[in-house]
């Protein structure tokens, strides 16, 4: 949800670390795939080979370091990678481990190192491509994978002991099966239950009938060998172990050698004709015996289920909630050692150079998860481990709320949403807070806040998604509640209704509760949500917050109940995260509307904005605690491109003109909304239609050509209606209410009043938006930490949600763009960049910012990656500060809110605009890495109008005296 953007706090020093770990001095990530469907119906790739032919043009552009998307064997056809089916395993998709080979080779030509993606906290499971969940379904309790999910084998549905529930049917499971729509199939020497494609294993002990029956009806001759040999098969599938929980692990490898024997043997029998044809005859039979076919399937190893009952009868963890994703128990050292042994032998042989982890607060314990990894990484690069040592470049995907601080973990900092929401608040004039508000009352008629609407969908989503989870962990605190006669007499319900509450009120994403200790604060943040919750819940008992409390902060009259608190602490922190994210980012963010450039992964839209004085405050704390933390403005899950959002804060500048248009466009939109049936009002929704206009101005093509424009906004604003899930929704879609979202956008872009309205507004703002952008993107290349730029974001990036920021990047163009700025840039640096600023559409501008900064970056190195941070002072439309290292010095001078400050009356804001404004900054003489220009420093002080007469940014180099 939120990053900190208030005044920095004190944090604890993070650890001390040894000089193994390969530093980044800027990345580029990559969005790897194999072949998919393009926009336009096109298929396309991204693999190795295609990343090693952009290896020399980012090579160029100052990229040290390759930031690769999961690398590991996914679910065939993914479009990301993170549903591996295999940690073991580089992809075979995107070209296999010999093709990552190859890139690495490319990659270390050029200077650059790799880091990737890993995954530790969940697995994909769809399809049966994931070798190791289909042996749990085979093999269930008795399966030697048993233990590498987070599956309850004990739920309080009875029915559902032993088993693992699958919620796939399209229907209820009676209707299913009456329909024949569930089939015993053979595949080989496998018998399978067919669900339209997807075929489940059987257990291979349930399918001695089959065997009999088989050898009951084939006609070869009593005393002939291959019938001798089915009879003998049907006994050793009877005589196989039962699937418990209390076999050991050599029982459980012989069952396993057993049932592959069993496949081995039937395949050969099944090619004798005679008893194919049985075997035939024996599987019509069953699947036209609906008694006998039920009773099969009951006795396996899981539940096929109605896909609705997921929601609150699901007895496997799964990330947020998407049932193809379940999650590991990466906490057990048998899993850990599994999933990271390619990583680990990569990282061994200088193939991998850092890892980036996915959602780590789904973890169960992430601190001692970052400290093992780095152990074992010390173990694998030969170098001596001290706890709290960093021998490996490792960050964390983690978002931090306001005020809060990233944990003291052997890590090197986040993946950079913190920083994404501090940047993009600079860009959004918070002294017009109360008009954009009343315009967003006045146009939507909704009164609530967001912190409100948050708290209504934390509620929603634990009450319909993630329901199961709670049922889960409300049973758990349940045994806890029985085992004491303090709280003995609580009901389960009551005990859901208090988690509930709890968690909806709950001030992070998760703390980190340890039965060895707890991070500063955790006490804090609890008991800031059992406040709220019980003023929130008056007419709930107030024991029940009581011995919620006592849980959650392991204050036990004794160890082995401390221990017994502490193991629902862990699920307990494991299910804040989830829930929040999906309340927050996949559910309130498409609700409230105010000024959407605040409604990104990492910030909150409930602040209006970053005061320079606290950005500074946050850079300082950065430089000085986490300095080789990534910075990003753009991911792969962004709900906006960083070019879109620069855009749409322009609007916080020009309130009363955003009211105008929002009012003839209202207009024009009225004659298109449609009343649905059943009175259900008029379609579409104003939230919605505010949200649409928004993202429209934000897209708004530079060139002003509008092809796919409709089917790119209508994409994105169906995805943004289901996921507020207040008209329509993923799981019960409105066709009508779509339809009439769908009709108002190719509507309003078929009218030419509408689009040369909407022209004429971005020629306003586009100017101003360009600006941001590359003010932006100036402070992310200079600032404490390692920048990333997401692909294809050196040039301008006007994209929505995902997929359209999942596009594919021209690389030619950019690296033909690029040769140019290089050759240009060597003999006339400030024509070249007057030329790209009158033609700043097609982005040469941010290129040219990017590559200027980058080639700085790598001419010194130490500078901006140890460099103090120094704000320096130029008034509210200037962010300014320098970075110093022995006496190098480079300046970053970032104009914003320049709407305001040019009156509109002109697109860029160089020269006079400044009037007398001056920097203030040390004295010497400097040279501008953009433009080539030198300037003199005197008294301490330079005028704006100086600085920024030619070019709107400037990084200004100290040239030695």
């Amino acid at each position: 949800m939120t990053a900190a953007v208030q005044e920095a706090q004190p944090s604890p020093e993070a650890p001390s670390s040894p000089q193994t770990a390969q530093i980044p001095r800027a990345t580029y990530r990559l969005q790897l795939h194999g072949p998919i469907e393009q926009p336009g119906g096109h298929p396309g790739r991204f693999d190795f080979r295609d990343a090693a032919r952009v290896v020399p043009y980012l090579a160029r552009l100052g990229i040290s370091t390759l930031y690769l998307s999961p690398i590991w064997q996914a679910t065939p056809g993914s479009s990301h990678g993170y549903d591996a089916t295999d940690h073991s395993r580089v992809s075979d998709e995107l070209g296999g481990e010999k093709g990552l080979r190859k890139l690495w080779q490319v990659a270390q030509t050029h200077g650059m190192t790799i880091i990737a993606d890993f995954v530790p906290n969940h697995m994909g499971i769809a399809g049966g491509h994931n070798p190791y969940w289909e042996d749990v379904l085979r093999h269930g309790l008795a399966s030697r994978y048993a233990h590498f999910f987070d599956i309850a084998w004990e739920p309080l549905k009875r029915a559902l002991s032993g088993k693992v529930l699958l919620p796939v049917l399209g229907d209820q499971y009676g209707r299913v099966l009456e329909r024949g729509e569930l089939q015993v199939v053979r595949h080989g020497g496998e018998l399978g239950l067919d669900y339209f494609g997807r075929t489940f294993p059987l257990s291979p002990r349930q399918t001695a009938p089959i065997l009999e029956r088989t050898w009951a009806l084939c006609d070869l001759p009593e005393g002939n060998e291959a019938r001798s040999d089915l009879a003998s098969l049907a006994l050793q599938a009877t005589n196989l172990p039962r699937s418990s929980a209390d076999l050991s692990d050599a029982e459980r490898e012989s069952r396993a050698r057993e049932s592959a024997v069993i496949e081995r043997r039937l395949l050969a029998l099944a090619e004798v004709g005679a008893i194919e044809t049985a075997l035939g005859r024996a599987l019509a039979e069953l699947n036209a015996d609906l008694p006998r076919l039920d009773t099969l399937i009951q006795e396996q190893n899981y539940r096929l289920s109605y896909w609705k009952v997921a929601s609150e009868q699901i007895n496997y963890r799964r990330f947020f909630d998407i049932n193809d994703l379940a999650a590991l128990r990466i906490e057990d050292p048998r899993v850990f050692a599994w999933a990271h042994s390619k990583l680990f032998e990569l990282i061994k042989e200088g193939v991998i150079a850092g890892v980036r982890l996915d959602h780590t607060d789904g973890l169960y314990d992430p601190a001692g998860y970052f400290e093992t990894l780095q152990e074992r990484a010390a173990g694998v690069l030969g170098v001596p481990y001290v706890p709290g040592d960093r021998p490996l470049y490792v960050l964390a995907e983690k978002i931090l709320e306001p005020g809060e601080r990233l944990p003291n973990w052997p890590i090197y900092g986040t993946t950079g949403y913190d920083f994404l929401a501090q940047l993009g608040g600079v860009f959004v004039e918070s002294a017009n807070e109360d008009e954009i508000s009343g315009i967003y009352r006045r146009f939507t008629g909704d009164r609530k806040t967001y912190g409100q609407i948050l708290h209504d969908t934390k509620e929603l989503i634990q009450r319909v998604s993630l329901a199961s989870e709670v049922n889960v962990l409300a049973e758990h605190l349940e045994r806890l509640a029985e085992a004491d006669l303090r709280w003995r007499d609580f009901t389960l319900s009551s005990l859901r209704e208090v988690l509930r509450e709890v968690i909806a009120a709950f001030p992070v994403y998760r703390t980190y509760v340890r039965l060895g200790g707890r991070e500063s604060g955790d006490d804090a943040k609890i008991n800031h949500a059992i406040k709220d919750a019980r003023k929130l819940n008056r007419d709930l008992d107030g024991s029940l917050f009581d011995f919620l409390k006592a849980v959650l902060t392991l204050d036990a009259p004794d160890q082995a109940t401390r221990e017994r608190y502490a193991e629902f602490a862990f699920r307990f922190q494991q299910l804040t995260g989830p829930v929040t994210a999906k309340g927050a980012e996949d559910t309130a963010f498409y609700r409230y509307g105010r000024l959407l450039c605040l409604n990104e992964v990492g910030g909150d839209p409930a602040i209006f904005g970053t005061p320079p004085r606290t950005f500074h405050a946050q850079a300082r704390e950065r430089s000085e605690k986490w300095p080789h933390a990534m910075l990003s403005t753009s991911t792969h899950d962004t709900k906006r491109g960083e070019g879109t959002r620069a855009r749409i804060a322009v609007l916080s500048e020009l309130p009363q003109t955003w009211a105008a248009y929002l009012s003839h466009w209202s207009r024009l939109a009225r004659a298109l909304e449609q009343t649905l049936p059943d009175g259900a009002g008029q379609a579409p929704s104003s939230g919605d239609q505010i949200m649409m206009f928004q993202n429209l101005l934000g897209i708004w093509p530079l060139d002003g050509q509008q092809e796919g424009l409709a089917d790119r906004l209508s994409a994105a604003m169906l995805k943004s209606a289901r996921e507020a899930k207040l008209h329509t929704s993923w799981a019960a879609p409105d066709g009508a209410y779509e339809g009439a979202l769908d009709t108002l956008i190719r509507g309003l872009l078929a009218s030419d009043e509408f689009t040369d309205s909407v022209q004429t507004f971005h020629e306003q703002i586009s100017p101003h938006g360009a600006q941001n952008s590359l003010s932006a993107a100036l402070i992310r290349l200079t600032a404490p930490g390692v920048p990333d730029i997401y692909q294809g974001n050196e040039g301008w990036n006007q994209s929505l949600v995902d997929p359209d920021n999942r596009r594919p990047v021209d690389y030619a163009r950019l690296s033909s763009l690029l040769r140019r700025i290089e050759e240009r840039h060597e003999k006339d640096p400030l024509g070249l960049a007057g030329e790209l600023l009158r033609r700043y559409q097609s982005g040469g501008v941010k290129l040219l910012t990017t590559w200027a900064a980058l080639q700085a970056r790598r001419n010194n190195p130490a500078l901006f990656a140890e460099g103090h941070y120094q704000a320096l002072s130029g008034g509210k439309h200037i962010l300014a500060f320098a970075r110093e290292w022995e006496g190098t010095l480079a300046v970053t001078v970032a104009p914003r809110l320049t709407c305001t400050l040019t009156k509109g009356q002109q697109p860029w804001a160089l020269g006079e605009v400044w009037g007398s404004r001056s920097l203030s900054l040390p004295s010497g003489s400097y040279r501008s890495a953009v433009t080539g220009e030198r300037f003199r420093v005197r008294d301490d002080k330079i005028a704006l109008a100086k600085v920024l007469e030619f070019f709107p940014v400037a990084l200004l180099l100290r040239e030695h005296r």
